[in-house]
């Protein structure tokens, strides 16, 4: 099964099984690179000042490959992308994922 997860808006503290696995997911689409104080390493590179094809391209590089690093558990199908602000360039990814030994 797959699941369609896009940046987090609330915290379940208590998330278990796919239901955290998804919201890790969800929180790292939420957390740009270096902006996490005791791991600068976390999150993902959101760049600025590119063509918007170029950065769609980077954008579906680095979220894949933050969530292969950090949530391993999820398995990226898709990544796409909501134009909330076309005329400033904002780009909101959504990404479809499985989860690995879905009966967590």
């Amino acid at each position: 099964m797959s699941y369609e997860v896009s940046p987090i808006k609330n915290i379940n503290f208590g998330a278990t099984g796919v239901e955290e696995v998804l919201q890790n997911v969800a929180f790292i689409l939420s957390t740009p690179l270096m902006s996490c104080p005791l791991d600068r390493a976390f999150g993902w590179d959101a760049g600025i000042d590119d063509p918007i094809h170029l950065r769609k391209a980077r954008y579906t590089y680095q979220v894949t490959d933050a969530i292969q690093k950090f949530e391993p558990r999820a398995i990226v199908e898709n990544v796409t992308f909501e134009e909330s602000d076309v005329l400033n360039g904002k780009l909101r990814p959504k990404v479809r994922v499985s989860v690995d030994g879905e009966s967590l």
